[in-house]
């Protein structure tokens, strides 16, 4: 069974503020099948509603941290971890 999606342009994905509070659940809905809706304020777009796939996929990490530690270019660098043995300075109060 094929279902057609409607085509919107970026224009049809805008929301007035006060329109999008009153049409929640229809953003939400047009943001999970659609696409990112922008809601704007003043004219401006301030904010937009993605799905949460959507927002999973923006901020999760290309790689893991050890991974990215690992691919440096920084890797083979030798570091001086030991600690300084000398006495720490005396401070006039």
């Amino acid at each position: 069974m094929k279902t057609n999606k409607i085509v919107r342009s970026a224009h049809d994905r805008e929301w007035q503020l006060q329109e999008a509070k009153n049409r929640l659940s229809q953003v939400v809905n047009l943001a999970l099948n659609d696409g990112p809706q922008t809601i704007t304020l003043r004219g401006k777009p301030s904010a937009v509603v993605v799905s949460f796939d959507e927002y999973r996929r923006l901020t999760q990490p290309c790689i893991g941290l050890s991974k990215f530690f690992r691919q440096s270019p920084l890797c083979d660098v030798e570091l001086d971890l030991n600690r300084s043995a000398d006495l720490s300075r005396g401070v006039e109060l």
